[in-house]
Parts: structure tokens; sequence; C-alpha cells
């Protein structure tokens, strides 16, 4: 499974990247708005996580456009942000299939990104009727 990242955040995107890639998703990671559509467009990720502030376009304004985007809008957009929750409606009604924040990722030092993003990958597939075998456990 393909996983768009996008992160402003070095220390954050190069943290992800490693959890990600050590439970086996391949990991494409752009760090502002204009990348991560470039990014979306030529290599159709299966997933793309986005951080809501960004540079040169925001966040909102990157889910907007994929899922306005016929050529990107089937590709699920799952919103990770410092901010909190109470952008999550609304990006919801946007498009995004989810909204986790960054602080409730990392417990007692550990990155739980790819434990948490293990069940929300299953609720989308199970929403789109897909079978699990495509997704990697952190087991």
């Amino acid at each position: 499974m393909r996983i768009l990242l996008v992160e402003d955040s070095r220390a954050l995107r190069l943290e992800n990247e490693r959890v990600l890639i050590k439970v086996g998703y391949e990991v494409i990671c752009a760090e502002d708005g204009e990348s991560a559509l470039q990014l979306a467009r030529e290599r159709q990720p299966d997933l793309i996580l986005l951080d809501l502030l960004l540079p040169k376009m925001s966040g909102l304004e990157v889910l907007e456009y994929l899922k306005s985007n016929p050529g990107t809008a089937h590709i699920p957009v799952v919103v990770l942000s410092a901010l909190y929750g109470k952008n999550r409606d609304k990006l919801m009604a946007v498009g995004a299939e989810d909204y986790l924040e960054k602080n409730s990722l990392m417990v007692n030092g550990q990155n739980l990104l790819p434990k948490v993003l293990e069940d929300v990958i299953c609720r989308i597939n199970r929403k789109r009727g897909i079978a699990f075998a495509s997704v990697p456990t952190s087991h």
C-alpha cells in the first residue's frame, strides 16, 4: 500500500515515514501543498495523510482540490493535524475520510500512527467493500 505523507515539519515527517515503512507501507513524502498535489496526480497513492498547516497551500485547499479533481477524487485522505478537532466536521464535509490529532499519536514516546492507521484503513475498506488483505499490521 502506497501512502503519500504530507507534512512540513521535517522531524515529524521523518519519524512518521520511518514507522510506516517499518510496518510495510510504501511512503512518498511531500512538505508543502503544491508538491502534495503533484505527487498525488503522478503517483496515485492508495492513501494520503495530510497536515493542515502547510506552506504554499493549506491542507484544506489541498483537500478541496483533490476531491474536486476526477484524477484524485478517489484517493482517501486522512487529515493529521495539531489543531483541535473543531475542524473535523468541516474537513469531513469536504471529503476527508478521517481526522486524527497529532498529539494523540504519541504515547509514552511510542508512535501509534501505524496502529491507528490500520484501524482507519479497515474502516475505509469496509465502507468501500474492499478486503483488508493489503493492510500491513503493526504487530
